[in-house]
């Protein structure tokens, strides 16, 4: 019989983090580590800041002129920056288990990915869910989760499963389950079908958000799929209909992967105007594209064009905008760094 933690067993563990991370931020006790002398770049205020870097438990707890640590790391002469994110992935799409897709994109600088397990769930069902989750564990790359919205993709589809509301219900209770995956059906949301708003009824009920995909939908039935609560669109490909989803409050997903890239269409987002609402996704990316034109970081070094002023607003829509986000706030986007000799 596996064992369940008390509530208040609960809340003394996470107390003592608590008072460790504290300590260690007021200077009062080692750091686990400490990056000594570093740059790095502070995607809060778009600048490279210098110092000490302070890690406690898995967090930072500290940026400042002089912190000491359990093991430290000279870091004169190298940049630090936070992980990148991939918004919005199949994994499946890759074409190779999630442990050897890690192994492939560590290298390029990305540590947290936020996958849909729709492909495989349109052929096992739950069980394909079930399976991604648990081959996701322990990876040095972490894995969060959107489950997927519409299985089949449409009633025309023969798929392995149907998937209403219920069958998927008790996976938001997972701890890497941050919300319902792109919502295609975006044409039974914006004339109130049911059984697709229910998806979505479900979805909030866990305090969870909804993505979104719905191509060139404009004029009140963009209204309506706004309304309904879908926060954010991977599929623009052009600035028109980027800009009508902005108006109306969603984020903006930039997706450059295999099967579909819009980068070079969406660069005007790039501005202190919009890019505040934007984040970098792939989609669907295959093995020969990770290899020879890499992950996410693809997105920033051509996004960042010919002018210097861009290459550190560039970051900030790589980690720190899909952390951030409501649903996505357990990336932990201080948790894992990367640097450039």
């Amino acid at each position: 019989m596996a064992y369940k933690e008390s509530y208040a067993g609960r809340i003394n563990r996470k107390l003592n983090k608590k008072l460790h991370v504290v300590e260690v931020a007021a200077g009062r006790k080692k750091a686990d580590l400490v990056l000594k002398n570093a740059t790095y770049v502070n995607v809060f205020c778009n600048q490279l800041s210098r110092g000490d870097i302070a890690v406690a438990s898995g967090l930072i707890a500290g940026m400042g002129e002089h912190y000491e640590g359990e093991i430290e790391v000279d870091m004169s002469g190298k940049l630090v920056l936070p992980g990148f994110v991939d918004a919005h992935i199949h994994l499946e799409s890759s074409l190779v288990s999630p442990k050897e897709f890690a192994k492939a994109v560590l290298p390029h600088g990305t540590t947290t990915v936020i996958t849909d397990p729709h492909e495989i769930a349109n052929v096992m069902g739950t069980d394909g869910i079930e399976y991604m989750l648990q081959a996701t564990e322990d990876l040095p790359l972490d894995v969060r989760f959107m489950l997927p919205s519409c299985v089949p993709a449409t009633p025309l589809d023969e798929s392995g499963a149907n998937l209403d509301y219920r069958a998927i219900d008790s996976f938001y209770e997972h701890n890497r389950v941050e919300g319902l995956a792109e919502m295609m059906n975006y044409v039974g949301v914006a004339n109130a079908d049911e059984q697709v708003l229910e998806k979505i009824v479900a979805a909030q009920a866990h305090h969870k958000k909804i993505d979104g995909h719905a191509p060139g939908l404009s004029g009140n039935d963009l209204n309506a799929y706004v309304a309904a609560g879908v926060y954010s669109d991977h599929e623009c490909s052009d600035m028109g209909d980027a800009l009508a989803k902005l108006e109306r409050g969603q984020y903006i997903m930039i997706r450059e992967g295999t099967a579909a890239r819009n980068l070079d269409a969406l660069l005007p987002l790039l501005t202190p105007q919009y890019y505040t609402y934007c984040m970098f996704c792939t989609d669907d990316k295959h093995p020969n594209d990770l290899l020879e034109k890499g992950h996410i970081e693809e997105g920033h070094r051509r996004g960042r064009g010919p002018h210097h002023r861009r290459q550190v607003r560039e970051p900030s829509c790589c980690p720190l905008l899909p952390a951030q986000q409501p649903r996505r706030h357990r990336a932990r986007l201080p948790c894992r760094l990367r640097y450039h000799r």
